[in-house]
């Protein structure tokens, strides 16, 4: 999408904003209060699934040794980790299921099949993350602290090889993810002390991460394949591939819901004194969908509905799909984009994303590059993020009331 074809927000009042955050306010509410026994049930049968085919996997890998049993051993065991980390375990330690009360499916009490330290994850991912998405210097998940995928991310030498990079982070994602909370960058600056709270925190998490990926690997690389004996190799490499299966396609899912074309980057000055009603609208233009059916939405954990996740992270993964054909239709009353694709084609987007922005801005040429640059860059139509009368540079929240004029709401077509 080049910048020209990209909307422009600067329409919106402070009152068009203001109404919006009232009308997903109302959804949240009604969401809430009609949740119940079929919602509980559905949890329920997806833990069930989840359980009977990593059983069956883990079963028919004691004849890992014939090829046949080799192939649909792991491809069984790949789509049960998918599950677990996706449909279950991302969405149960967002807290989605709290309001059932039961212990098994609680936020508090989820420990998932990653390396990575649920009590960590839910720091970098439901704080960090779902509070400042897409804030550069304040989001961690951009990039990952490896790759640049914002011009206003500073270019160096080190990001030619990001394509590289992409590549095996997403064949190891869980030790990606694994990592992230440690803040590898700032030890590695010797920003923290010995001695300091800061360095004695950062040695207690890691004491527990590197016992959470000994657990996970002693798991998968050792105790299972003993159980199967004569097909030890077998077993072993099947487990390995299952976890490349569910690092890829959790990768892939993840980086479609917030590096194509579409999913807007924020600077600090973006959220600068933002209201609930601004941080619904940063969620909206800061993700993006992936188009496709039933199977589909599932087995990306509902996150296919990456738009309605980042506004209603807590609320039930099987509510989205109806909840996003309200927000889809908000989007349009009030001219505002609603970005979805294939996975085939979200996916090449952030692909082509990170392998244009490995180079430096001189080479990229503005108005022909589809790379998503920040809101604060390209996305008020016009209208000067500069204060006059300071010279620096105004957040979403004032160069939305500066330059707002009345939207025109498209009004339904009457019938006759």
């Amino acid at each position: 999408m080049a910048i020209s074809d990209v909307k422009e927000y600067a329409h919106l009042t402070p009152e068009d904003v203001e109404a919006i955050g009232a009308e997903l306010d109302a959804i949240r509410r009604e969401i809430e209060s009609s949740r119940g026994a079929s919602d509980a049930k559905y949890i329920r049968n997806v833990i069930r699934l989840q359980r009977g085919l990593e059983i069956s996997a883990r079963g028919v890998l004691f004849f890992s040794l014939f090829p046949p049993a080799w192939i649909a051993g792991t491809a069984m065991l790949g789509v049960a980790k998918i599950i677990e980390n996706m449909e279950i375990g991302h969405n149960v330690m967002h807290g989605q299921w709290d309001w059932m009360n039961d212990p098994e499916v609680h936020s508090t009490k989820w420990e998932w099949d990653n390396a990575g330290p649920s009590e960590h994850w839910k720091i970098t991912h439901n704080f960090l993350h779902h509070k400042y998405t897409n804030v550069l210097g304040m989001d961690d998940d951009i990039g990952y602290g490896l790759l640049r995928v914002t011009r206003d991310q500073r270019w160096s030498p080190f990001y030619l090889g990001q394509p590289v990079y992409n590549l095996l982070l997403q064949m190891f994602f869980e030790y990606g993810v694994a990592i992230q909370h440690l803040e590898l960058g700032k030890v590695a600056k010797k920003k923290w002390a010995p001695g300091s709270p800061e360095r004695i925190q950062f040695e207690e998490d890691r004491k527990l991460v590197l016992k959470k990926i000994g657990k996970q690997a002693a798991k998968d690389y050792l105790l299972f394949p003993l159980l199967t004996g004569p097909a030890f190799f077998g077993t072993l490499t099947a487990n390995l591939t299952a976890n490349v299966i569910r690092n890829v396609w959790t990768n892939a899912v993840i980086f479609c819901g917030h590096f194509p074309d579409g999913a807007e980057k924020f600077t600090k000055a973006d959220v600068d004194g933002e209201t609930q009603a601004e941080w619904y609208l940063r969620q909206m233009l800061g993700s993006a969908n992936i188009s496709g059916g039933p199977l589909m939405h599932f087995m990306t954990g509902n996150l296919s509905h990456q738009i309605e996740h980042h506004l209603f992270p807590d609320l039930p993964s099987n509510r989205l799909a109806s909840i996003a054909v309200r927000v889809r239709a908000m989007c349009d009353k009030y001219d505002l984009p609603y970005t979805t694709g294939s996975l085939p084609v979200q996916y090449a987007k952030s692909w082509r994303t990170i392998m244009k922005l490995s180079l430096p801005n001189k080479y990229l040429r503005r108005g022909t590059d589809d790379a998503p640059e920040t809101k604060s860059e390209k996305a008020f139509g016009g209208v000067s993020t500069i204060d006059p009368m300071t010279g620096r540079r105004r957040g979403l929240r004032t160069a939305l009331a500066a330059g707002g004029r009345k939207l025109r709401r498209r009004e339904p077509a009457l019938v006759g």
